[in-house]
């Protein structure tokens, strides 16, 4: 237990720059290592001999499923760890407990209550979000083995901020370095060695996830953490629960309209161009994660220094901690836009030998990375509202990207531009976003941190 207070009093009397990159530097390296679970099944399922150009789009087809459940477990763990931390920098451990103990029993609901209804209605949900009769066996032999590991999915990823929560980032990072691992091994021998094709992808990344899972729930069991899951805190305190997901929902609807998104822009492009076009976008999809999940992890480093010290009421260092994540989320996003720019065939390659699919992807992944480069500013403000527990402001600026902009243009525009005009609305609603957060940040995050010195 004396480690854990160190960690506590490091986050709030440590050099705010140092202890950034001290946490962020585990968890960028987390979500890199982490986008191998999807990126790894997609290069080699997408190299498959003869078959592998339908077999990667027919498992871009379940991204949309896939995210939802993802979105689940950051509705907890984003929502319950910026809590859990905020209470351990006001002083207050029982609560942060509390926060814990509930929010393991609602990933245990949620985990069961997913994999019935995905279950149940995978085929379906499958042809709705763009698979085609070519392309259904693949993306529907894929999700019926990985919905099975649905409960380890939510652990893995839902429980892992709590650990993050207490400053133990490098603990959180072997978590997933632990399954990323163990997929990269899986993966060749299950597809090729055993010749199990897309479902030996979809065996190695559950078996992957269960190790993970179990690391997670292992570490925060033991008397290393300080926040530990006991009996007595397993119960769901309505009044936390309600509090998890008011400040969850922001996170939640940040990738549950990433599902949304996917299903408009896969069932756009069939209808304008086809399973090609499908499997291209599958492969820009796949290059923007390796461009924001980074960001994402070092935004997600800053987050408990941020937490914990607007807790403790020190608003010097909460300003501090936003510049610094400002810089190095925006030089992420500058240096992404420039790969795109200048290596799109590079970058197409990767996923697949097709020349066709190639050109294609070398041709729209330019314009669909266009508005990247300011993406940055808008993560560090909106994570650092979420930081700071402002549910209302973050759950509406989740909204504004994916539902009031890119939804709607990405309907619109094919009606003029045909399924180039897919490829248009992406970059149209980066920059409209953007700017429209940084704006209301430097509106209110005066506003925000003195009225926390003065309430205190």
């Amino acid at each position: 237990m004396a480690s854990s207070e160190q960690e506590k009093d490091k986050l709030g009397t440590g050099s705010v720059v140092k202890l950034v990159f001290e946490l962020a530097i585990p968890s960028v390296t987390a979500q890199l290592i982490n986008l191998l679970y999807n990126i790894v099944d997609r290069i080699y399922i997408g190299n498959m001999p003869v078959v592998g150009d339908l077999a990667l789009t027919g498992v871009g087809v379940t991204f949309p499923i896939i995210m939802i459940i993802s979105a689940f477990s950051a509705f907890v763990g984003m929502g319950g760890a910026p809590l859990a931390s905020i209470r351990m920098g006001a002083g207050d451990q029982e609560g942060a407990q509390r926060i814990l103990g509930t929010g393991t029993v609602m990933l245990t609901a949620i985990s069961l209550i997913l994999t019935v209804l995905f279950s149940i209605f995978r085929d379906p949900l499958l042809l709705a979000f763009g698979a085609s009769e070519n392309t259904l066996p693949y993306g529907s032999a894929y999700l019926g083995i990985y919905l099975m590991g649905t409960i380890f999915v939510q652990f893995a990823l839902g429980l892992n901020p709590f650990i993050s929560a207490q400053g133990y980032a490098k603990t959180a990072m072997l978590s997933v370095l632990i399954g990323a691992v163990t997929n990269i091994v899986l993966d060749p021998i299950l597809i090729f060695g055993l010749n199990m094709g897309v479902r030996g992808a979809a065996v190695a990344t559950i078996l992957s996830q269960a190790l993970s899972a179990l690391w997670v729930v292992r570490f925060l069991s033991s008397s290393k953490s300080g926040l530990r899951i006991q009996r007595k805190y397993l119960r769901l305190d309505p009044r936390i629960a309600l509090s998890i997901a008011a400040l969850g929902v922001s996170p939640f609807v940040m990738q549950a309209t990433e599902s949304a998104v996917q299903v408009v822009l896969n069932s756009g492009l069939q209808q304008y161009g086809g399973d090609l076009h499908v499997g291209a976008m599958t492969i820009c999809l796949s290059v923007l994660q390796l461009i924001t999940m980074p960001a994402q992890g070092f935004t997600q480093g800053a987050q408990p220094v941020l937490s914990y010290n607007f807790g403790a009421n020190k608003p010097e260092r909460v300003r501090t901690g936003f510049k610094v994540m400002l810089c190095c989320t925006l030089a992420f996003t500058c240096l992404g836009w420039s790969v795109c720019r200048f290596f799109p065939q590079v970058l197409a390659r990767i996923f697949t030998p097709k020349e066709e699919l190639i050109a294609l992807t070398a041709q729209v992944l330019p314009i669909f990375m266009f508005g990247i480069f300011i993406f940055g500013a808008q993560m560090a403000c909106q994570s650092t509202f979420l930081a700071l527990g402002q549910a209302k402001i973050s759950l509406f600026l989740a909204l504004l990207r994916k539902v009031f902009l890119l939804i709607p243009l990405a309907l619109l525009l094919p009606l003029r531009f045909g399924a180039m005009g897919i490829y248009y609305a992406e970059p149209a609603a980066d920059i409209i976003a953007a700017l429209t957060t940084l704006t209301l940040f430097l509106l209110n995050i005066r506003k925000i941190l003195d009225k926390e010195r003065h309430q205190s």
